[in-house]
This record gives structure tokens, C-alpha cells and sequence, in this order.
């Protein structure tokens, strides 16, 4: 089961360089979809006992993050009426690079981390603190709203593969509360965006810094 589960922390880390190589936002809340598919499924890899908890946490999952976001954020681009992330700050190469250092200082800290070292399933730590990095790179690179809400995506699920390492300890109603929150969440940013987009005709965060009343 542990290696079932290092090939599924494999794709995952896979699917978050697909969005840092691809320029269309309908592929990336596509690769998106796929990854909360992989993360619904990552515990039953892990070996954890199939019980309310895990099952409740695995259905949770699989609806928001592989349903309900992508419909939300699919919505979004639709009305704004935006299908590519043009003028990124860097180009795929340079993301990819940045990707790839990224994971090296990922499993760097990882090594560092007791608990990242008593873990049974040891790429889970290193691949959450590479997933929350690779977020950061998609939200500080990006210049279309969308593509930020993209970014925070990727840096959340990087909290949810670190929050698997204590899913046995932490109430279920904790972290069903959390995939709510992430849900309001987005929902709300998919709202602002579209409003963005109606009031101002662009969805370019370097112009709105320099909006003035």
C-alpha cells in the first residue's frame, strides 16, 4: 500500500508542473480536477482503516475538489469570457524550474522534520511542502485573477496532503468544516472575478493596483 501511495504523491507533484507548463485556464482547472480525484483517493492508498472517518473524508473530497470547484471556477471563465493566461511574468521553462527547485527544498526541509521522518508513506511531507511552494509560484508568476485562484488551490491542497499525515487525530467535522471553507471560498473569489471583469473589462492584476477612487 506504501507504494501505491508514493505513485499517486507522484502524480500529484505531476499534475501541479501540468499547470505551471500550460497557459490555457480551462486545461488547468481541468489537471485541478484530476489532482482532487488524487487526493480523495490518497488515504484508502495510504493503508488508513476504511471507516466513517476516511470514508466521509474521501467522499468530501472527491465532491469538492473534483466536482463542485471546476464547475465554479469553469462558470467564472465562461461569463468573463477568458480561456488563456497571457503575459505571464515567467515562461514555462522558468516555472518548471522554479518547480524543480521547489521540490528540492521540499525534500531538503522534509529531511529536517521529525515527524516528516516517522511517517510510514515518506513523499507525503515533501510533496505537501512542494505543492504549497508551487502555489506560491503559480500566485506570485499569474497576472489573470483566475489563474490566482488557481495558485491558492494548489497552496491548499498542499495544507490538505500535510493535514493527511494527522488524519487519524484530527475530528472529522474539522476537516469537513475546512473543504467548506475552501469551497465558500472559492465560490466567493469566482463571484469577485466575474464582477471584476463586468465593472472593469479586464481581468489583469497589474491594472487593478493601480485603480484610484
Amino acid at each position: 500500500m506504501e507504494r501505491l501511495a508514493e505513485v499517486v504523491l507522484l502524480l500529484v507533484l505531476m499534475t501541479n508542473f501540468a499547470v505551471l507548463v500550460t497557459d490555457r485556464l480551462s486545461a488547468c482547472i481541468r489537471i485541478m480536477a484530476w489532482q482532487g480525484v488524487l487526493l480523495a483517493v490518497l488515504p484508502l492508498a495510504m493503508g488508513a482503516h476504511f471507516g466513517f472517518h476516511i470514508a466521509l473524508l474521501t467522499v468530501g473530497t472527491l465532491v469538492i475538489k473534483a466536482f463542485v470547484l471546476p464547475r465554479i471556477l469553469n462558470w467564472a471563465i465562461r461569463e468573463a469570457a477568458v480561456r488563456r493566461e497571457l503575459e505571464a511574468a515567467l515562461g514555462p521553462i522558468a516555472s518548471v524550474l522554479l518547480g524543480l527547485v521547489a521540490v528540492g527544498v521540499a525534500f531538503g526541509v522534509a529531511t529536517r522534520l521529525p515527524h516528516a521522518a516517522g511517517h510510514p508513506v515518506e513523499g507525503l511531507v515533501p510533496v505537501s511542502l512542494a505543492s504549497l511552494m508551487m502555489g506560491l509560484v503559480v500566485l506570485t508568476t499569474r497576472r489573470k485573477a483566475l489563474s490566482l485562484v488557481i495558485g491558492y488551490l494548489m497552496l491548499e491542497n498542499g495544507i490538505y496532503l500535510f493535514g493527511l499525515t494527522l488524519a487519524g487525530d484530527i475530528p472529522v467535522l474539522v476537516e469537513l468544516g475546512v473543504l467548506l471553507d475552501v469551497l465558500v471560498g472559492v465560490f466567493i473569489m469566482g463571484l469577485v472575478v466575474f464582477q471584476i471583469n463586468r465593472e472593469l473589462e479586464t481581468l489583469d492584476s497589474r491594472r487593478h493596483t493601480a485603480l484610484r477612487d
